[in-house]
Formats: structure tokens, C-alpha cells, sequence
């Protein structure tokens, strides 16, 4: 685990644990192994990165559509630094039921939590909950074949409404509306496959509050809209407002300019009786619309029917304000997709209105707003859900860099030796999983998906993998 100790440094490596093995906790392991306390030899490190699934990755494994082009990249980068050796991976480790925080205290010298934010944002307006309301969340979640969640999802609704103007609204939205088969060429599992086949979906309604200089995805998300087969991509005239903040905007961020040139140059050449439309399936954006109501009807008591939205107009700030006309739009799903949300951790302090661990730049507080010492946080759980994913680099740089600042003042761990952790584990009859036995799962994964191409020749379909979803699956695979 760690080098041959220079003269002059500790008798022994920091032990350090990880918790969360998605981007963020993955690159605070990498972030301290390449410190320069490391590299110049002052310091050796020996680290453990714990997670509550069987297999790495977190949120690019269970969060990113997968037919997203650059999942790929961010995985390679990701295995590469697990593949290394010097960074010991346990999945399938459950922190608060297998290991506590009082275990963690006693077998590592710094506890660093980068668990992410991995539940829906409230959006809490009449008939949210109705049959047929959704969270944009747990839905990813399902397609992209979450152990914890059902395997069956209920797509019986022709008309859906996406409520959010981020990157996971157009995920949600995309995946709604593609065709299954268009779907293959991705890791999606079999039985979303079925499901997303058996859709009779013809309308999925994007809907955002403000206008199209203030949408938050970005040109990569808006440009993929585009690249589905047999999906018209409808757009409204009337939603194409601009004030003063807008325009300065435009003029000032590329990216809201490369956005909005995309969606005028969509509308520009959109025929103007959309009856011309030839796709089987369309996908609606809406701007300048706030979720008002969700309602079912006396034919279909209980059930998603229809929704209501307030017209908004921008008030020259970027910010919209009502105009007091409402519009009802016929749809019988409504998914909201208006941000995570951060969970609470086990003997930890927690601020539930922003969903993080209170923390002053990665060091987590307690009650009385004091460092906790030797406890850290990186990532959503540290500074919420926002950001793409590299953002979290400069997060983990942050907390490590505070971390190295009190590596001589941090409570030593009782048990250090590296082999402690693993004999609690199994003493508890955790089976967790290894490295080793992601290798194992990904292998099997990847032959699934060649089976399926043999299978099926005559399709001219590669499949580069076909992701194992059951729990129990995984793991037994991984530990064979």
C-alpha cells in the first residue's frame, strides 16, 4: 500500500478512508496520493475506499444517461487510478449499518465522506403526489439499473411533462422520448430495455421557469436532443423572450450563446404548422412556465391527467416573474427534475434545507460550528448538487489541501494495520467486494454484451456491455 519510509518520516503511513467511490471520493484519493507531502517522500499515505454498492463510479454508473458520450472518458480516467494498486477498493460497505463512525475513528487517522446527493429536490406543489408524478431522480436511477430500486417502471403515459431546465431534466426527457432500440448500442440493462420498448409515449414537455438565456444545461446535453431517431424537436415563438440580462449574457458567455444560437436556429427552421412534423414521437421545450398544479379528474380519480403552468415574463434581471395567465397542458406523467438533495449521515451534523454536511471548505463542523477533527467532506455532500462533475476536482483539492494543513494534529487511529478493517468486516459477515471483483463484474458485463451481438447478428448492433442490476447478481459475481 504505500512506500519505503525515508528517514525522518512517521513510523507508519496516514490512514486514510474514503466514503464514496464516485468521482469525488476517487479523486480525493488521487488528489492526496500525488500531494507533494507524498511525492517529495515527507509523507506515505494508505488509503480505503468504501461504498455502499458492489461496484464503483457512483454517479457515472448511476446517475448519467447512458448514452452519454463522454461517460466513457470519465470512467477510463476513473479505472485508472483504482488500477493503480495504491488506493484498496470495498464495495458493497454499507457506512452507518457495516461500519460506523466510531469503527472508522478506530482504524483511520482522517474520514473523508464524498457519499454525493442522490435524492430529488422537493417540488412541493398541489397533486405532486398523485399517481403518476415522479422524481427525475429515481427514475435515472431505474434506467440506469440502480441495485435499490425496482425493476419494473410504469411507462404507460403518452404525454409526459419534465419540469426543470438542467442537464438531468434533458437526460430525463431524452431517454423518455428515444426509441429503445437506438438504445442498445449503450450498457443499458435488459429489462429497461423492455420497459422503454413497450412505452406508448407519442409527447414528452420540457418546461423551465425562466427563458432560453437562463437554461442550465449545457451545449452537449442540447445538441444530443438532436441526435435522436425519429424525434421532432418542437419549439414555441412566444417563449423566446429577451430583457437586458439576457442580451448581456449572451454577449459575454459563450455557452449561452452557443445555446441560444442553437435553439433559434431550431426554430428558424421549424415549418410553421407543426402538422408537418413527421416523427412518431416529439419533444416539446417550453420556456417562461411555472409549475402551478398537478391534477387528476373525476374519470381518473388519483391519476395524473393534466397540469397547469403560470406564464412568466423575464423582469430585465435573468429573473422571471408571473404574468397571471395560466395554461393547462393535457399529460398523464409528470417527472420534476429541479435538483438533488443531499442525505443525512449517521453521527453526523446535517443542514437539511441545503442537503450537505456543514463544513468550512471541507473541514465538517459540529454543533457549535467547530471542526470535527480528523472528519472531511467532498463533493454534492460538501457544497450541494451543483456543477458538472469536474467541478468536484477543485473540491477535493480544497478538502486535501486542509486535510495535509492538520495531519500532525489529527487523532491517531487505535488499529491501523490495514488488515484490521478487513477482518471486521468479515467478522460482521459483510461481503464486501474488491477491486479485483469489479474486474471480474466488468469482464462478465462486457461478455454479456458480446453474447448479445452474436445472438442477434442480423440487427448489425454491437453491444459493448449489458449491465448486471440485482445486487445479490453483483456480488456473487464479484466475489466468485
Amino acid at each position: 500500500m504505500s512506500a519505503t519510509l525515508p528517514a525522518g518520516t512517521p513510523a507508519r503511513p496516514l490512514r486514510v478512508a474514503v466514503i464514496g467511490a464516485g468521482p469525488a471520493g476517487v479523486y480525493a484519493a488521487d488528489i492526496l496520493t500525488k500531494s507533494e507531502a507524498v511525492t517529495s517522500g515527507a509523507l506515505t499515505v494508505s488509503i480505503d475506499l468504501f461504498d455502499r454498492y458492489p461496484a464503483p463510479y457512483g454517479l457515472i454508473r448511476y446517475g448519467v444517461a447512458p448514452d452519454h458520450p463522454r461517460i466513457k472518458g470519465i470512467v477510463n480516467a476513473l479505472h485508472k487510478v483504482l488500477d493503480r494498486g495504491d488506493i484498496r477498493f470495498f464495495g458493497n460497505v454499507d457506512f452507518g449499518t457495516d461500519l460506523t463512525l466510531a469503527d472508522l475513528r478506530t482504524h483511520y487517522d482522517a474520514v473523508i465522506f464524498a457519499t454525493g446527493a442522490i435524492k430529488d429536490a422537493d417540488l412541493n406543489i398541489p397533486g405532486i403526489d398523485l399517481e403518476g408524478s415522479f422524481g427525475g431522480a429515481d427514475f435515472v436511477s431505474w434506467y440506469d439499473g440502480h441495485p435499490d430500486v425496482p425493476r419494473e417502471w410504469p411507462l404507460e403515459a403518452k404525454e409526459i411533462a419534465v419540469i426543470g431546465n438542467g442537464n438531468v431534466a434533458l437526460d430525463v426527457a431524452r431517454i423518455l422520448s428515444k426509441h429503445a432500440d437506438d438504445l442498445l448500442v449503450t450498457e443499458i440493462p435488459d429489462n429497461v430495455y423492455a420497459g422503454l420498448k413497450a412505452s406508448p409515449v407519442t409527447d414528452v414537455h420540457v418546461f423551465g421557469r425562466r427563458g432560453p438565456a437562463q437554461v442550465k444545461f449545457t451545449p452537449l446535453e442540447l445538441r444530443e436532443l438532436s441526435h435522436s431517431k425519429d424525434v421532432d424537436i418542437v419549439l414555441y415563438a412566444e417563449d423566446f423572450e429577451f430583457d437586458e440580462a439576457s442580451d448581456e449574457a449572451i454577449q459575454s458567455n459563450n455557452q449561452i450563446k452557443t445555446m441560444v444560437g442553437t435553439l433559434t436556429n431550431w426554430i428558424a427552421e421549424q415549418p410553421e404548422d407543426l402538422s408537418e412534423l413527421t416523427a412518431s414521437r416529439r419533444l416539446h421545450l417550453h420556456f417562461l412556465h411555472s409549475p402551478v398544479e398537478i391534477h387528476d379528474d373525476p374519470a381518473h380519480p388519483g391519476k395524473v391527467t393534466g397540469m397547469t403552468f403560470e406564464r412568466m415574463q423575464l423582469d430585465g434581471t435573468g429573473n422571471a416573474k408571473g404574468t397571471g395567465e395560466f395554461v393547462d397542458y393535457p399529460v398523464q406523467a409528470v417527472y420534476r427534475a429541479i435538483g438533488y438533495h443531499g442525505s443525512p449521515l449517521a453521527e453526523l451534523e446535517y443542514d437539511a434545507r441545503r442537503g450537505v454536511i456543514p463544513n468550512e471548505g471541507g473541514r465538517v463542523l459540529d454543533t457549535a460550528g467547530s471542526p470535527v477533527p480528523g472528519i472531511y467532506a467532498t463533493g454534492w455532500i460538501k457544497r450541494g448538487p451543483v456543477g458538472l462533475i469536474g467541478h468536484t476536482k477543485g473540491d477535493a483539492l480544497e478538502t486535501i489541501g486542509f486535510l495535509l494543513e492538520d495531519r500532525l494534529t489529527l487523532p491517531p487511529a487505535q488499529n491501523p494495520d490495514p488488515q484490521a478493517i478487513i477482518d471486521l468486516l468479515e467478522e460482521r459477515g459483510v461481503e464486501y467486494t474488491t477491486w479485483e471483483g469489479w474486474n471480474k463484474l466488468d469482464a462478465h458485463e462486457k461478455e454479456l454484451g458480446a453474447a448479445w451481438t452474436a445472438a442477434h447478428p442480423a440487427d448489425g448492433i454491437e453491444r459493448e456491455r449489458v449491465k448486471v442490476v440485482p445486487r445479490e447478481d453483483m456480488i456473487r459475481i464479484s466475489r466468485d
